[in-house]
Protein backbone atom coordinates (compact mmCIF):
# COMPACT_ATOMS: atom_id res chain seq x y z
CA UNK A 1 0.00 0.00 0.00
CA UNK A 2 1.28 2.97 -1.30
CA UNK A 3 -0.64 5.98 -0.03
CA UNK A 4 -2.40 5.58 3.38
CA UNK A 5 -5.73 7.17 1.92
CA UNK A 6 -5.87 3.39 -0.10
CA UNK A 7 -7.00 2.25 3.54
CA UNK A 8 -10.65 3.54 2.40
CA UNK A 9 -11.04 0.02 0.26
CA UNK A 10 -10.79 -1.87 3.19
CA UNK A 11 -14.70 -0.92 5.11
CA UNK A 12 -15.92 -1.22 1.39
CA UNK A 13 -13.96 -4.68 1.16
CA UNK A 14 -15.91 -5.57 4.62
CA UNK A 15 -19.34 -4.79 3.56
CA UNK A 16 -19.13 -6.45 0.37
CA UNK A 17 -18.00 -9.78 1.69
CA UNK A 18 -20.60 -9.42 4.30
CA UNK A 19 -23.48 -9.28 1.99
CA UNK A 20 -21.70 -12.07 -0.37
CA UNK A 21 -22.45 -14.70 2.77
CA UNK A 22 -25.92 -13.19 3.54
CA UNK A 23 -26.27 -14.13 -0.28
CA UNK A 24 -25.36 -16.91 -0.72
CA UNK A 25 -27.26 -17.81 2.53
CA UNK A 26 -30.44 -16.84 0.41
CA UNK A 27 -29.17 -18.71 -2.62
CA UNK A 28 -29.35 -21.83 -0.37
CA UNK A 29 -32.53 -20.83 0.88
CA UNK A 30 -33.85 -20.76 -2.53
CA UNK A 31 -32.79 -24.38 -3.77
CA UNK A 32 -33.69 -26.26 -0.49
CA UNK A 33 -37.31 -24.38 -1.62
CA UNK A 34 -37.34 -26.59 -4.62
CA UNK A 35 -37.16 -29.61 -2.35
CA UNK A 36 -40.01 -29.08 -0.15
CA UNK A 37 -41.82 -28.95 2.02
CA UNK A 38 -41.13 -24.97 2.55
CA UNK A 39 -42.16 -24.20 6.65
CA UNK A 40 -40.98 -20.46 5.40
CA UNK A 41 -43.50 -20.28 2.76
CA UNK A 42 -45.95 -17.64 4.27
CA UNK A 43 -42.54 -15.47 5.57
CA UNK A 44 -40.58 -15.90 2.84
CA UNK A 45 -41.77 -17.19 -0.31
CA UNK A 46 -39.45 -18.25 -2.97
CA UNK A 47 -39.73 -15.20 -5.22
CA UNK A 48 -38.73 -13.01 -2.21
CA UNK A 49 -36.08 -15.29 -1.42
CA UNK A 50 -34.47 -15.16 -4.97
CA UNK A 51 -35.13 -10.79 -5.31
CA UNK A 52 -33.06 -10.97 -2.41
CA UNK A 53 -30.72 -12.98 -3.45
CA UNK A 54 -30.06 -11.85 -6.76
CA UNK A 55 -29.78 -8.16 -5.85
CA UNK A 56 -27.25 -8.84 -3.14
CA UNK A 57 -25.25 -10.18 -5.55
CA UNK A 58 -25.62 -6.86 -7.94
CA UNK A 59 -25.03 -4.73 -4.58
CA UNK A 60 -22.13 -6.89 -3.32
CA UNK A 61 -20.54 -6.70 -6.01
CA UNK A 62 -20.56 -3.14 -6.86
CA UNK A 63 -19.45 -2.34 -3.50
CA UNK A 64 -16.27 -4.86 -4.27
CA UNK A 65 -15.69 -2.96 -7.11
CA UNK A 66 -16.16 0.59 -5.49
CA UNK A 67 -13.25 -0.65 -2.75
CA UNK A 68 -11.25 -1.66 -5.46
CA UNK A 69 -11.28 1.36 -7.36
CA UNK A 70 -10.21 2.99 -4.46
CA UNK A 71 -7.48 1.36 -3.91
CA UNK A 72 -6.20 1.41 -8.19
CA UNK A 73 -7.08 4.68 -8.75
CA UNK A 74 -4.43 6.85 -5.79
CA UNK A 75 -1.94 4.45 -7.30
CA UNK A 76 -2.09 4.56 -10.44
CA UNK A 77 -2.57 8.21 -9.96
CA UNK A 78 0.37 8.80 -7.50
CA UNK A 79 -1.04 11.02 -5.54
CA UNK A 80 -4.06 10.58 -2.09
CA UNK A 81 -7.44 10.35 -2.33
CA UNK A 82 -9.16 13.21 -2.76
CA UNK A 83 -11.67 12.72 0.25
CA UNK A 84 -11.89 9.70 2.48
CA UNK A 85 -14.28 11.79 4.56
CA UNK A 86 -17.01 11.48 1.79
CA UNK A 87 -15.61 7.64 0.80
CA UNK A 88 -17.18 6.86 4.46
CA UNK A 89 -20.59 9.32 4.04
CA UNK A 90 -21.21 7.55 0.73
CA UNK A 91 -20.26 3.62 2.46
CA UNK A 92 -22.65 4.34 5.55
CA UNK A 93 -25.72 5.56 2.66
CA UNK A 94 -24.75 2.60 0.91
CA UNK A 95 -25.11 -0.09 3.73
CA UNK A 96 -28.55 1.85 4.99
CA UNK A 97 -29.44 1.64 1.50
CA UNK A 98 -29.23 -1.90 0.99
CA UNK A 99 -29.96 -2.96 4.41
CA UNK A 100 -33.39 -0.96 3.91
CA UNK A 101 -33.93 -2.66 0.51
CA UNK A 102 -33.74 -6.38 2.03
CA UNK A 103 -35.70 -5.53 4.57
CA UNK A 104 -38.16 -4.23 2.39
CA UNK A 105 -38.35 -6.85 0.29
CA UNK A 106 -39.40 -9.19 3.29
CA UNK A 107 -42.52 -7.46 3.36
CA UNK A 108 -43.31 -6.82 0.00
CA UNK A 109 -41.85 -3.91 -0.89
CA UNK A 110 -40.59 -3.59 -4.65
CA UNK A 111 -41.44 -2.60 -7.92
CA UNK A 112 -41.46 -5.91 -9.13
CA UNK A 113 -39.12 -5.09 -12.13
CA UNK A 114 -36.45 -8.75 -12.24
CA UNK A 115 -32.93 -7.67 -11.39
CA UNK A 116 -34.27 -3.41 -10.40
CA UNK A 117 -36.96 -4.56 -7.68
CA UNK A 118 -35.50 -1.50 -5.53
CA UNK A 119 -37.92 1.03 -4.88
CA UNK A 120 -37.79 4.51 -6.52
CA UNK A 121 -36.32 6.12 -3.37
CA UNK A 122 -33.74 3.80 -2.86
CA UNK A 123 -32.89 3.83 -6.70
CA UNK A 124 -32.20 8.03 -5.56
CA UNK A 125 -29.97 6.86 -2.93
CA UNK A 126 -28.38 4.43 -5.43
CA UNK A 127 -27.77 7.34 -7.58
CA UNK A 128 -26.66 9.60 -4.78
CA UNK A 129 -24.20 7.29 -3.57
CA UNK A 130 -22.71 7.01 -7.30
CA UNK A 131 -22.42 10.93 -7.84
CA UNK A 132 -20.09 11.01 -4.71
CA UNK A 133 -17.77 7.85 -5.71
CA UNK A 134 -17.67 8.85 -8.88
CA UNK A 135 -16.61 12.40 -8.09
CA UNK A 136 -13.98 11.71 -5.20
CA UNK A 137 -12.28 9.25 -7.90
CA UNK A 138 -12.42 12.09 -10.59
CA UNK A 139 -11.17 15.24 -8.11
CA UNK A 140 -8.59 12.34 -7.42
CA UNK A 141 -7.32 12.30 -11.12
CA UNK A 142 -7.80 15.69 -11.68
CA UNK A 143 -5.43 16.61 -8.58
CA UNK A 144 -2.87 14.45 -9.93
CA UNK A 145 -2.77 15.51 -13.16
CA UNK A 146 -2.23 11.87 -14.79
CA UNK A 147 -3.66 8.99 -15.51
CA UNK A 148 -3.32 5.28 -17.10
CA UNK A 149 -4.48 3.24 -19.25
CA UNK A 150 -5.70 0.67 -17.08
CA UNK A 151 -6.67 3.53 -14.75
CA UNK A 152 -8.83 5.32 -17.45
CA UNK A 153 -10.46 1.72 -18.35
CA UNK A 154 -11.55 1.08 -15.20
CA UNK A 155 -13.07 4.50 -14.43
CA UNK A 156 -14.81 4.70 -17.65
CA UNK A 157 -16.39 1.57 -16.85
CA UNK A 158 -17.38 2.61 -13.81
CA UNK A 159 -18.66 6.18 -15.14
CA UNK A 160 -20.85 4.18 -17.72
CA UNK A 161 -22.02 2.00 -14.90
CA UNK A 162 -23.96 4.64 -13.02
CA UNK A 163 -25.56 6.64 -16.44
CA UNK A 164 -26.67 3.15 -17.26
CA UNK A 165 -28.51 3.11 -13.63
CA UNK A 166 -30.50 5.90 -15.32
CA UNK A 167 -33.12 3.94 -17.40
CA UNK A 168 -33.86 1.81 -14.03
CA UNK A 169 -35.19 5.07 -12.77
CA UNK A 170 -38.50 4.75 -15.78
CA UNK A 171 -41.24 3.81 -14.99
CA UNK A 172 -43.60 2.30 -17.72
CA UNK A 173 -47.52 0.67 -17.09
CA UNK A 174 -46.97 -1.87 -20.40
CA UNK A 175 -44.94 -4.59 -19.46
CA UNK A 176 -43.24 -5.20 -22.98
CA UNK A 177 -41.67 -1.28 -22.85
CA UNK A 178 -40.39 -2.39 -19.34
CA UNK A 179 -38.35 -4.91 -20.29
CA UNK A 180 -37.16 -3.27 -23.23
CA UNK A 181 -35.61 -0.69 -21.24
CA UNK A 182 -34.59 -3.27 -18.38
CA UNK A 183 -32.21 -4.61 -20.63
CA UNK A 184 -30.85 -1.14 -21.08
CA UNK A 185 -29.42 -1.58 -17.42
CA UNK A 186 -29.13 -4.86 -16.87
CA UNK A 187 -27.69 -6.74 -19.93
CA UNK A 188 -25.33 -3.28 -20.26
CA UNK A 189 -23.74 -3.93 -17.09
CA UNK A 190 -23.31 -7.31 -16.97
CA UNK A 191 -22.23 -8.39 -20.64
CA UNK A 192 -21.12 -4.48 -21.46
CA UNK A 193 -19.61 -2.02 -18.68
CA UNK A 194 -18.69 -4.20 -15.90
CA UNK A 195 -16.37 -6.35 -18.88
CA UNK A 196 -14.69 -3.00 -18.87
CA UNK A 197 -14.31 -2.71 -14.80
CA UNK A 198 -13.11 -6.21 -15.00
CA UNK A 199 -10.39 -5.66 -17.92
CA UNK A 200 -9.56 -2.75 -16.35
CA UNK A 201 -8.63 -4.69 -12.53
CA UNK A 202 -7.70 -7.52 -14.65
CA UNK A 203 -4.46 -5.40 -16.29
CA UNK A 204 -4.05 -3.72 -12.87
CA UNK A 205 -3.91 -7.27 -11.11
CA UNK A 206 -1.31 -9.07 -13.83
CA UNK A 207 0.72 -5.79 -14.39
CA UNK A 208 1.76 -6.38 -10.75
CA UNK A 209 1.66 -10.25 -10.20
CA UNK A 210 3.43 -11.18 -13.18
CA UNK A 211 5.76 -7.81 -13.77
CA UNK A 212 4.84 -8.39 -17.47
CA UNK A 213 5.39 -5.03 -19.32
CA UNK A 214 2.85 -2.19 -18.49
CA UNK A 215 2.36 -1.29 -22.27
CA UNK A 216 1.62 -4.28 -23.98
CA UNK A 217 -0.87 -5.47 -21.29
CA UNK A 218 -2.42 -2.79 -22.27
CA UNK A 219 -2.60 -2.99 -26.17
CA UNK A 220 -4.49 -6.31 -25.33
CA UNK A 221 -7.03 -4.12 -23.32
CA UNK A 222 -7.49 -1.66 -26.05
CA UNK A 223 -8.57 -5.04 -27.81
CA UNK A 224 -11.00 -6.14 -25.03
CA UNK A 225 -12.53 -2.60 -24.62
CA UNK A 226 -13.28 -2.44 -28.18
CA UNK A 227 -14.45 -5.91 -28.58
CA UNK A 228 -16.72 -5.13 -25.67
CA UNK A 229 -18.88 -2.54 -27.38
CA UNK A 230 -18.92 -4.11 -30.61
CA UNK A 231 -20.30 -7.22 -29.09
CA UNK A 232 -21.87 -5.63 -26.00
CA UNK A 233 -24.34 -3.18 -26.58
CA UNK A 234 -26.17 -5.13 -30.29
CA UNK A 235 -25.67 -8.07 -28.26
CA UNK A 236 -28.62 -6.80 -26.06
CA UNK A 237 -30.91 -7.93 -28.65
CA UNK A 238 -30.88 -11.47 -28.08
CA UNK A 239 -33.01 -10.44 -24.62
CA UNK A 240 -35.42 -8.96 -26.86
CA UNK A 241 -36.67 -12.35 -28.77
CA UNK A 242 -39.64 -12.67 -26.81
CA UNK A 243 -40.86 -9.01 -25.93
CA UNK A 244 -43.02 -8.03 -29.32
CA UNK A 245 -40.08 -5.94 -30.76
CA UNK A 246 -39.78 -6.45 -34.50
CA UNK A 247 -38.22 -9.84 -36.25
CA UNK A 248 -34.48 -7.76 -37.38
CA UNK A 249 -33.53 -7.90 -33.49
CA UNK A 250 -33.23 -11.86 -34.33
CA UNK A 251 -30.36 -12.02 -36.28
CA UNK A 252 -28.85 -8.57 -35.13
CA UNK A 253 -29.34 -10.38 -31.45
CA UNK A 254 -28.23 -13.93 -32.45
CA UNK A 255 -24.52 -12.42 -34.22
CA UNK A 256 -23.66 -10.07 -31.83
CA UNK A 257 -24.22 -12.35 -29.06
CA UNK A 258 -22.36 -14.79 -30.76
CA UNK A 259 -19.11 -12.68 -30.88
CA UNK A 260 -19.25 -11.68 -26.82
CA UNK A 261 -17.30 -15.04 -26.44
CA UNK A 262 -14.75 -13.43 -27.94
CA UNK A 263 -14.39 -10.51 -25.13
CA UNK A 264 -14.01 -13.64 -22.61
CA UNK A 265 -11.24 -15.50 -24.36
CA UNK A 266 -9.29 -12.23 -24.90
CA UNK A 267 -8.99 -11.84 -21.35
CA UNK A 268 -8.22 -15.38 -20.70
CA UNK A 269 -5.35 -15.45 -23.72
CA UNK A 270 -4.01 -12.36 -22.27
CA UNK A 271 -3.94 -13.37 -18.82
CA UNK A 272 -2.41 -16.39 -19.97
CA UNK A 273 0.55 -14.58 -22.54
CA UNK A 274 1.13 -12.67 -19.33
CA UNK A 275 2.14 -15.42 -16.77
CA UNK A 276 4.03 -16.85 -19.18
CA UNK A 277 6.52 -14.39 -20.08
CA UNK A 278 6.94 -13.82 -16.09
CA UNK A 279 5.69 -17.51 -14.69
CA UNK A 280 3.99 -17.75 -11.14
CA UNK A 281 6.79 -16.29 -8.82
CA UNK A 282 4.44 -13.78 -6.95
CA UNK A 283 4.50 -14.71 -3.65
CA UNK A 284 0.94 -13.60 -3.35
CA UNK A 285 -0.24 -16.66 -5.12
CA UNK A 286 -3.87 -16.70 -3.69
CA UNK A 287 -3.83 -13.67 -5.35
CA UNK A 288 -2.86 -15.04 -8.62
CA UNK A 289 -5.64 -18.25 -8.19
CA UNK A 290 -8.22 -15.78 -7.77
CA UNK A 291 -7.01 -13.37 -11.12
CA UNK A 292 -6.09 -16.29 -13.47
CA UNK A 293 -9.29 -18.30 -12.15
CA UNK A 294 -11.31 -15.21 -13.22
CA UNK A 295 -10.08 -14.79 -16.57
CA UNK A 296 -10.53 -18.74 -17.38
CA UNK A 297 -13.79 -19.05 -15.55
CA UNK A 298 -15.56 -15.92 -17.36
CA UNK A 299 -14.02 -17.64 -20.70
CA UNK A 300 -16.48 -20.86 -19.49
CA UNK A 301 -19.15 -19.37 -18.00
CA UNK A 302 -20.20 -15.83 -19.84
CA UNK A 303 -18.14 -17.05 -22.78
CA UNK A 304 -18.84 -20.28 -24.15
CA UNK A 305 -21.92 -21.42 -21.83
CA UNK A 306 -24.05 -18.07 -23.14
CA UNK A 307 -23.19 -18.78 -26.74
CA UNK A 308 -24.45 -22.39 -25.97
CA UNK A 309 -27.76 -21.11 -25.57
CA UNK A 310 -28.30 -17.19 -27.17
CA UNK A 311 -28.53 -18.35 -30.62
CA UNK A 312 -32.23 -17.45 -31.59
CA UNK A 313 -32.40 -21.36 -32.84
CA UNK A 314 -31.77 -22.72 -30.06
CA UNK A 315 -32.91 -20.13 -27.01
CA UNK A 316 -36.51 -20.67 -28.67
CA UNK A 317 -36.41 -23.56 -26.47
CA UNK A 318 -34.23 -22.78 -23.50
CA UNK A 319 -35.23 -18.99 -22.92
CA UNK A 320 -36.66 -18.92 -19.15
CA UNK A 321 -35.63 -22.09 -18.31
CA UNK A 322 -32.79 -23.44 -15.96
CA UNK A 323 -30.23 -23.20 -19.39
CA UNK A 324 -30.54 -18.94 -18.05
CA UNK A 325 -29.55 -20.15 -14.53
CA UNK A 326 -26.47 -22.75 -15.92
CA UNK A 327 -25.54 -19.60 -17.64
CA UNK A 328 -25.84 -16.74 -15.00
CA UNK A 329 -24.45 -18.45 -12.33
CA UNK A 330 -21.01 -19.86 -13.84
CA UNK A 331 -20.76 -16.31 -15.63
CA UNK A 332 -21.05 -13.96 -12.30
CA UNK A 333 -19.08 -16.18 -10.50
CA UNK A 334 -16.36 -16.17 -13.20
CA UNK A 335 -16.43 -12.92 -14.47
CA UNK A 336 -17.24 -10.37 -11.23
CA UNK A 337 -16.93 -12.76 -8.23
CA UNK A 338 -13.68 -14.27 -8.88
CA UNK A 339 -11.93 -10.61 -9.55
CA UNK A 340 -13.46 -8.90 -6.71
CA UNK A 341 -11.98 -11.69 -4.55
CA UNK A 342 -8.87 -11.27 -6.30
CA UNK A 343 -8.35 -7.76 -6.07
CA UNK A 344 -9.09 -7.90 -2.25
CA UNK A 345 -6.52 -11.20 -1.60
CA UNK A 346 -4.00 -8.88 -3.65
CA UNK A 347 -5.02 -6.04 -1.50
CA UNK A 348 -5.28 -7.45 1.72
CA UNK A 349 -1.80 -7.40 2.77
CA UNK A 350 -0.88 -4.04 2.18
CA UNK A 351 -3.86 -2.85 4.17
CA UNK A 352 -3.23 -5.53 7.10
CA UNK A 353 0.48 -4.72 7.22
CA UNK A 354 1.30 -8.62 6.82
CA UNK A 355 3.82 -10.45 4.49
CA UNK A 356 2.05 -11.71 1.28
CA UNK A 357 3.54 -15.10 1.74
CA UNK A 358 1.90 -15.73 4.91
CA UNK A 359 -1.20 -15.72 2.79
CA UNK A 360 -0.21 -19.04 1.54
CA UNK A 361 -2.04 -21.49 3.43
CA UNK A 362 -3.92 -24.41 3.15
CA UNK A 363 -7.41 -22.85 4.19
CA UNK A 364 -6.79 -20.04 1.55
CA UNK A 365 -6.54 -22.87 -1.43
CA UNK A 366 -9.55 -24.74 0.37
CA UNK A 367 -11.90 -21.71 0.10
CA UNK A 368 -10.57 -21.31 -3.63
CA UNK A 369 -10.69 -24.87 -4.58
CA UNK A 370 -13.90 -25.57 -2.53
CA UNK A 371 -15.38 -22.20 -4.29
CA UNK A 372 -14.48 -23.42 -7.60
CA UNK A 373 -15.64 -26.99 -7.70
CA UNK A 374 -18.89 -26.07 -6.07
CA UNK A 375 -19.50 -23.26 -8.88
CA UNK A 376 -18.92 -26.05 -11.41
CA UNK A 377 -20.78 -29.02 -9.56
CA UNK A 378 -23.71 -26.03 -9.29
CA UNK A 379 -23.13 -25.39 -13.14
CA UNK A 380 -23.37 -29.13 -14.01
CA UNK A 381 -26.51 -29.17 -12.10
CA UNK A 382 -28.18 -26.34 -14.00
CA UNK A 383 -27.77 -27.67 -17.13
CA UNK A 384 -28.95 -30.82 -16.56
CA UNK A 385 -31.79 -29.82 -15.10
CA UNK A 386 -32.22 -27.15 -17.81
CA UNK A 387 -31.54 -29.97 -20.40
CA UNK A 388 -34.74 -31.93 -18.57
CA UNK A 389 -36.64 -29.13 -18.50
CA UNK A 390 -36.40 -28.24 -22.06
CA UNK A 391 -37.47 -31.79 -23.53
CA UNK A 392 -40.04 -31.92 -21.30
CA UNK A 393 -42.19 -28.79 -20.97
CA UNK A 394 -40.97 -27.66 -24.87
CA UNK A 395 -40.95 -30.81 -26.75
CA UNK A 396 -43.50 -33.19 -25.11
CA UNK A 397 -45.86 -30.31 -23.55
CA UNK A 398 -45.58 -31.63 -20.20
CA UNK A 399 -47.02 -28.95 -17.52
CA UNK A 400 -44.73 -26.43 -15.42
CA UNK A 401 -45.16 -28.41 -12.06
CA UNK A 402 -45.01 -31.86 -13.02
CA UNK A 403 -41.41 -31.15 -14.94
CA UNK A 404 -40.49 -29.51 -12.18
CA UNK A 405 -41.39 -32.62 -9.92
CA UNK A 406 -39.57 -35.14 -12.29
CA UNK A 407 -36.27 -32.90 -12.36
CA UNK A 408 -36.31 -32.28 -8.87
CA UNK A 409 -33.04 -34.96 -8.21
CA UNK A 410 -31.19 -32.58 -9.99
CA UNK A 411 -31.97 -30.21 -7.46
CA UNK A 412 -30.40 -32.44 -4.64
CA UNK A 413 -27.09 -32.39 -6.13
CA UNK A 414 -27.25 -28.12 -6.68
CA UNK A 415 -27.86 -28.45 -3.26
CA UNK A 416 -24.97 -30.38 -2.38
CA UNK A 417 -22.30 -28.73 -4.26
CA UNK A 418 -24.35 -25.25 -3.36
CA UNK A 419 -23.17 -26.72 0.05
CA UNK A 420 -19.70 -27.12 -1.17
CA UNK A 421 -19.43 -23.91 -2.33
CA UNK A 422 -21.18 -22.23 0.39
CA UNK A 423 -17.93 -23.93 2.81
CA UNK A 424 -15.71 -22.68 0.15
CA UNK A 425 -17.08 -19.09 1.04
CA UNK A 426 -17.36 -19.15 4.51
CA UNK A 427 -13.75 -20.49 4.77
CA UNK A 428 -12.79 -17.78 2.77
CA UNK A 429 -14.88 -15.19 5.39
CA UNK A 430 -13.19 -16.91 8.42
CA UNK A 431 -9.60 -16.12 6.77
CA UNK A 432 -10.31 -12.64 6.15
CA UNK A 433 -12.42 -11.36 9.41
CA UNK A 434 -10.46 -14.01 12.07
CA UNK A 435 -7.49 -15.50 10.65
CA UNK A 436 -5.77 -12.12 9.74
CA UNK A 437 -6.92 -10.07 12.46
CA UNK A 438 -5.30 -12.45 14.57
CA UNK A 439 -2.49 -12.98 12.86
CA UNK A 440 -1.93 -9.04 12.89
CA UNK A 441 -2.44 -9.17 16.49
CA UNK A 442 0.07 -11.62 17.53
CA UNK A 443 2.69 -9.73 15.35
CA UNK A 444 2.99 -11.70 11.77
CA UNK A 445 5.61 -10.13 9.62
CA UNK A 446 5.19 -7.27 7.65
CA UNK A 447 5.20 -6.65 4.29
CA UNK A 448 8.18 -4.45 2.83
CA UNK A 449 5.67 -1.89 1.21
CA UNK A 450 3.36 -1.75 4.33
CA UNK A 451 6.65 -1.48 6.42
CA UNK A 452 8.04 1.72 4.53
Amino acid sequence: MRYRTQAVAYPYFVVALLLFGLQIAFGLLAAVKYLGPDPLINLLPFDRVKAIHTNLLIVWVLTGFMGAAYHVVPEESGTELWSPRLAYIALGLWVLMGLTAVIGYVFGWTEGNKLLEQPYPLKLVIVVVMLMFLANLLLTIRRAGRWTTTEAVLVAGLILTALLYLPALLTFNNYTVSIFYRWWTVHLWVEGVWEMVQGGLLAYLLIRLSGVDREVLEKWLYVIVGLTFISGILGMAHHYYFVGVPHYWLPIGGFFSALEPLVFLGMAMYAYFALRRSGLSHPNTLALHWTVGSAIFSALGAGLLGLAHTWPAVNKWTHGTLITAMHGHAAFFGAYVMIVLAMITYALPGLTGRDERTLERPLGLWAFWLMVGGMFGMTLAFATAGIGQVYLERITGLGFLETQRKIQVHFLMLTGTGLLFALGVALYLWDFFVVTPRLARTGAPQSATAAR
